[in-house]
């Protein structure tokens, strides 16, 4: 297609994949472009890539993508793409070697903290990567205590669960998080952002959420407190900030990943709020179902 409606876009681009020249045929009508492509489903083969604002090595990370999701390619040029992460809707650019368009259905997911492929079967062969928390994983065998990944490699067993069999406690995945570095974009236990841990705690629960914390707010949960003032708050409450989000670990003390720290700790809800500026305290408190 590629005549033009004559619409104003007023979707949220992070999650809509449309620019001037290009956008998803499912947004034929209500954006306004130059093209409208069908995408191609794509899974990733590295052990996490980074989301990219721009298709340039120097462009900032927005997001990141774990081994075993999909992102659907809108765009391939220079060796780029553009396209969207199936897992949380999130538009961006992504390195064209990261990608396989053999697509594999995941059976599991990585319950480790962290994990390598290796070629064999075998904890003494050098690994071939690393892969993070969360990456769904299609096993295709088992042997000597590994599980053989579809496009990866050998995992060991005791670091995968079945989907579906698993759901952690938010507030435990997110303590298992503590100490992690402060990353912009990130969302693996190497590196993380605010709404990269709680999108990480949730999924680990087995819930769906999206990648930024206004996002979050908006859709996560049922509202406790507009504010915080005079709120009695509860083990797994996500407290909400102008940019930012955490969770409760208890009624006082809030676990999130800050830049601050330029780390994920749990600190006391009063130290936080003392931290911040006029102005940008609590936005909401909400409580998940």
């Amino acid at each position: 297609m590629s005549s033009k409606p004559k619409t104003t876009p007023v979707l949220d681009p992070r999650v809509n994949p449309y620019r001037s020249d290009l956008a998803s045929a499912h947004l034929y009508g209500k954006v306004t472009a130059e093209r409208y492509v069908d995408g191609v489903p794509c899974q990733v083969r590295a052990g996490y890539v980074s989301l990219k604002e721009e298709p340039t090595f120097t462009a900032r990370q927005s997001s990141q993508l774990l081994f075993g999701e999909v992102f659907t390619v809108f765009e391939e040029k220079d060796g780029w793409v553009w396209g969207q992460n199936a897992t949380d809707g999130y538009v961006g650019y992504l390195q064209l070697e990261a990608l396989d368009d053999e697509l594999a259905e995941p059976t599991h997911k990585l319950t480790a903290l962290r994990s390598f492929f290796h070629p064999e079967p075998d904890l003494k062969t050098p690994p071939l990567d690393m892969i993070s928390l969360g990456a769904p994983l299609c096993v295709v065998e088992e042997a000597n205590g590994f599980a053989g990944v579809a496009g990866g490699g050998w995992v060991p067993l005791v670091h995968v669960a079945e989907i579906g069999t698993v759901k952690a406690d938010p507030v435990d995945t997110a303590l298992r998080l503590l100490g992690t570095p402060y990353l912009w974009g990130g969302r693996t236990s190497v590196g993380i952002d605010c709404s990269g841990l709680i999108q990480l705690a949730l999924d680990a629960a087995g819930l769906p959420c999206p990648r930024d914390s206004d996002q979050q707010q908006a859709a996560l949960g049922t509202v406790v407190s507009a504010d915080g003032a005079g709120h009695t708050y509860q083990r797994g409450d996500l407290v909400f900030f102008p940019g930012h989000v955490g969770i409760m670990a208890d009624e006082t003390h809030l676990v999130h990943a800050n830049a601050h720290h330029m780390a994920t700790v749990r600190e006391p809800l009063a130290d936080v709020l003392a931290r911040m500026a006029a102005g940008k305290g609590v936005s909401a408190v909400k409580r998940l179902g």
